[in-house]
This record gives C-alpha cells, structure tokens and sequence, in this order.
C-alpha cells in the first residue's frame, strides 16, 4: 500500500496562495459588476428621463463640440428650418414594420446650419420630393455612427448606406456647416400614407450586471466550499 506522502511546505504555501488569489478576484469581480449595475440603472434612468421631457432647442454650432453620447444623446429636440427633401439619403433598415429604409434629411436652420433628420422608416426605395419644405421638427438627439454596420461598410459612391453616419453623409451629398449628431423625428400625430413613420426609436439598454456580479460570487463560494472540505478531509485523515 503507497501511503500518501506529506505536501512540502513551499507546495502548501503555493496552493494557499493560489485559492486566496482566485477567490478575491472572483469577489472583486463579482463586486465591480454591482458598480456597473449601478452606472447602468442610472445611465436608463438618465435616457428615460431625457426622452420624455418637453423638447428643449436643438443644440447650435457653438455647442457642437461638446456634445457627446454620454451628455446628449436621447435628448427631446426641436428646431425648425427648411427640409431639403431633394438632397435626402437612404439608409437600409431593420424595424417592426420590416426591412426598409430610414429617411436622412437635412433641414437648413435660419442661423446656416444643416441638421440631417431621420424622418423615419419607409418600406421601399422612393424618389425623393424635390421641393423644400419649412418645417418644425421635434425628435431625439442620436450620435453619428460612422463606417456601417457591423457586417457592411457604407458605400458613399453606391449610394449604399448600411449606418447613419452624419460626416460620410454630408460629405457625400456636399452639405456644409452640420451638426455632428442626427434627430430621429418623433411619430406623426396623424400619419400620411407614403410618408415615412417617425418614433421608432429604440431605447434599450443590456442589464445583465446582477446575473454576472451572482455568477463570481457563485464561484468564489465554490472555490472556498471546496477548499475547505479537502481541508477538512486531510485533517480527519492526518494527511497534512
């Protein structure tokens, strides 16, 4: 019979170390996942309440530089001017209504600047309108997406636009003066046929943080349960 030999010192301080190591990160883990449950909620609470207030001015040249995702976006806009209907980009869509396109059009501000509106989703390619018209739009504030999607790349010279990317837009159809951000108009009160439907916007956030922050802690327990029912077993047997 092979008895079992002894673990040196060096080998129990190692194993010692190694579950000690593993199980605060796991608890580290575990507890900076809560941190981002926090940030989370508050970040949704944030966007709610942005998107539900009463539609401030829509910000002007001398703000553009400072306007971020975190400061600005899902903003309640409004800001009137003349839309370019003529100068209009199409953008391939994915909504409830199907596949389809998102409407990208510049309203010209009395002040010059140019602000692309995504009218909203209209199921097949049309021709757009050639007359401006003067208009009040009202919608959320969005953050350019630059380059496409996640599979497709934007071809300017296509004229096959997969993201609403307001530089590579504007460059394309010669705009100048535009703000680096896009407004999703909200919903017609009365909608036209053949017009595109506004307020599609979709406002959701991931928030799996509470499930994650379980699933460290979970296994910190683990590691320790573990550890100590092969201690304790050692100890029964007089194996140190």
């Amino acid at each position: 019979m092979i008895e079992a030999r002894p673990a040196s010192p060096r080998a129990r301080l190692l194993w010692a170390a190694g579950i000690t190591i593993a199980s605060a990160l796991f608890l580290a883990l575990g507890t900076w996942q809560l941190y981002r449950m926090q940030w989370k909620q508050a970040l949704i609470a944030r966007v709610n309440a942005r998107a539900h207030a009463a539609p401030a001015a829509a910000p002007g040249r001398a703000e553009w530089p400072s306007i971020t995702a975190e400061n600005a976006e899902y903003r309640h806009v409004q800001v009137a001017g003349t839309l370019l209907h003529d100068r209009s980009t199409l953008v391939q869509a994915s909504t409830n209504y199907g596949l389809g396109f998102w409407v990208m059009t510049p309203l010209k501000t009395a002040a010059g600047d140019t602000i692309l509106v995504n009218r909203g989703f209209i199921p097949t390619r049309q021709t757009p309108s050639a007359a401006p018209q003067a208009a009040l739009v009202t919608g959320l504030l969005r953050i350019s997406e630059p380059g496409g999607s996640v599979v497709r790349k934007n071809d300017a010279a296509g004229q096959r636009w997969y993201s609403r990317d307001v530089q590579a837009i504007a460059a394309a159809g010669g705009l100048t003066q535009v703000a680096p951000y896009f407004i999703d108009a909200d919903a017609a009160p009365a909608q036209e046929a053949g017009q595109p439907i506004g307020g599609l916007t979709v406002i959701a956030f991931r928030d799996n943080h509470l499930v994650y922050a379980l699933t460290w802690y979970a296994l910190a327990l683990m590691i320790i349960g573990r550890t100590w029912q092969i201690t304790r077993k050692k100890r029964q047997t007089g194996v140190e």
